[in-house]
């Protein structure tokens, strides 16, 4: 496959260090004119005019196109970022939300909300179902939020206990996903980072060893980031409950057990679901995104409010309920409401059959692919992603070089355990025809030479940037309500 992204500019904007004109301006870098507005609103809260871009609809459209060509994402191809779950969404899910009747305000009595609270209803009993669990909360906004919540879940439930000076510890493997750590230590833990065994999964004398009277969580992926899943996890339920702790199930991997396995029969008391990426919602970009926490019944009444629930009255079949004991609110209304309507939609139209043929499929193509390229993968069997190691070349490198033949590279350097990893995890959307061109990619790339891939990527727009300078300084575009500054 010959692959060159696409390079635009209008030649309206230029800054200095891209004097050879590919830069395509940003919006509010175009030709704009003032408009004179009237609001009844307060002086204090309005502006007089306002800078609009002087474009036509065409204009527009083809600027924002050019954009998204300058662009790498899930459509444009193969997206095998280890642990995300980049995937292809399917866009019936898009115009389910685009509905008006599932852009109702949720700030509107119980009555007038009945569909809603159906569908908020009918969603916690889906996610009940494929987790094992026997209570769900909605409200939690992404992944790691689920994370932070179902930890103010344990929290509160051994506070309720009268523990909750006592235990002071999360335990975390150190394959986990970085989000686990930040999430225990921001809820005020002290967190014990637990060394993987020689099989890549939980070492169970380490975890004797770790688990006290001060253990108040165990959180765990499973499978995990190598794709391994924890043999051993009925032991692992058994030491950390013998222990007094609770086993937290970390939803990123869901996708290779829908259908096939549930968390809460493993054993585990609490878990997330990270909805954007195991059902539908395009996922990156630092969201929309909804991580909806389940528990089993003796955490249910600590769970965020507001719950939905069948009513008992009569006078309308759903309503919204405060736990008894609730850790409170944990975002507005009832969450990030159009993702989970979307993620609702995914589960209702593939069913219990399509979800467990997602499953399958991802973990066919893992292993495929796995089976297909020339570098290394040292623990295996994997299931729906594997680790590789880049060996003697550099695993960012790796990834820049990938860029210039079509394809977005993996997760590279974590986890630490294996050597330059090239994390890869190509969902269940790819082809076979897909997959190959994923392993030739990676073969073109591990025979070339450090010089070539150290001056890699040279097929895309942007050359090879400073990350580091990327991250920390930052290039907004703003205007001032007086609009005398940019």
């Amino acid at each position: 496959m010959n692959y060159d992204q696409a390079r635009w500019t209008d030649g309206e904007t230029k800054r200095g260090e891209d004097a050879d004109g590919q830069y395509e301006p940003l919006l509010s870098e175009k030709n704009s004119e003032e408009v004179e507005v009237e609001s009844p609103l307060p002086d204090e809260l309005t502006r007089d005019s306002v800078e609009l871009p002087d474009l036509e609809e065409p204009q527009l459209a083809r600027h924002y196109t050019r954009l998204s060509q300058m662009n790498y994402g899930v459509e444009s191809g193969p997206y095998p970022l280890g642990s995300c779950t980049m995937k292809y969404n399917p866009k019936f899910t898009e115009d389910v939300a685009a509905l008006p009747s599932a852009g109702v305000h949720h700030d509107r009595s119980d009555r007038s909300l009945q569909g809603t609270l159906g569908l908020m209803a009918g969603l916690q009993e889906y996610l009940a179902d494929i987790g094992g669990m026997d209570a769900v909360s909605l409200q939690p906004p992404a992944g790691a939020a689920g994370e932070f919540t179902g930890i103010l879940v344990a929290k509160a439930f051994h506070e309720h206990n009268g523990e909750g000076d006592q235990r002071d510890e999360i335990i975390v493997p150190d394959s986990a996903h970085g989000t686990n750590f930040a999430s225990a230590a921001l809820a005020g833990y002290d967190v014990v980072e637990l060394p993987s065994g020689d099989d890549g999964r939980v070492d169970l004398e380490a975890l004797e060893a770790a688990a006290s009277d001060r253990t108040a969580l165990f959180m765990l992926t499973n499978p995990n980031t190598l794709g391994l899943f924890e043999r051993d996890i009925e032991e692992i339920a058994d030491i950390v409950h013998d222990a007094g702790g609770l086993l937290y199930y970390d939803g990123a991997n869901l996708n290779a057990l829908l259908g096939q396995a549930r968390p809460g029969d493993m054993g585990f008391d609490i878990m997330h679901y990270n909805v954007h990426k195991t059902f539908a919602t395009p996922h990156g970009g630092g969201g929309p995104g909804a991580g909806p926490v389940g528990v089993v019944s003796d955490l249910a009444e600590f769970l965020p409010a507001p719950r939905v629930r069948e009513t008992e009255d009569g006078e309308a079949e759903y309503e919204r309920f405060d736990p008894e004991n609730t850790v409170g609110k944990v975002h507005g209304f009832e969450g990030n409401w159009l993702v989970l309507v979307k993620a609702y939609a995914y589960i209702a139209r593939l069913g219990d059959d399509g979800l467990s043929d997602a499953a399958e499929k991802a973990v066919l193509n893992a292993n495929y692919l796995a089976s297909q390229i020339e570098y290394e993968v040292p623990f295996e069997p994997f299931h729906h992603e594997f680790v590789a190691s880049a060996g003697d070349q550099d695993a960012a490198d790796v990834a820049k070089r990938m860029l210039d033949y079509g394809v977005h590279p993996p997760t590279t350097k974590w986890p630490e355990i294996v050597s330059e990893a090239l994390m890869t995890e190509p969902t269940e959307i790819e082809s076979k025809d897909t997959l190959d061109q994923l392993a030739d990619a990676f073969d073109r790339v591990a025979a070339e030479d450090d010089e070539t891939l150290a001056n890699a990527p040279n097929r895309t727009t942007a050359r090879r940037i400073d990350q580091t300078s990327a991250a920390r300084d930052l290039r907004l575009s703003w205007q001032s309500l007086d609009g005398d500054e940019e």
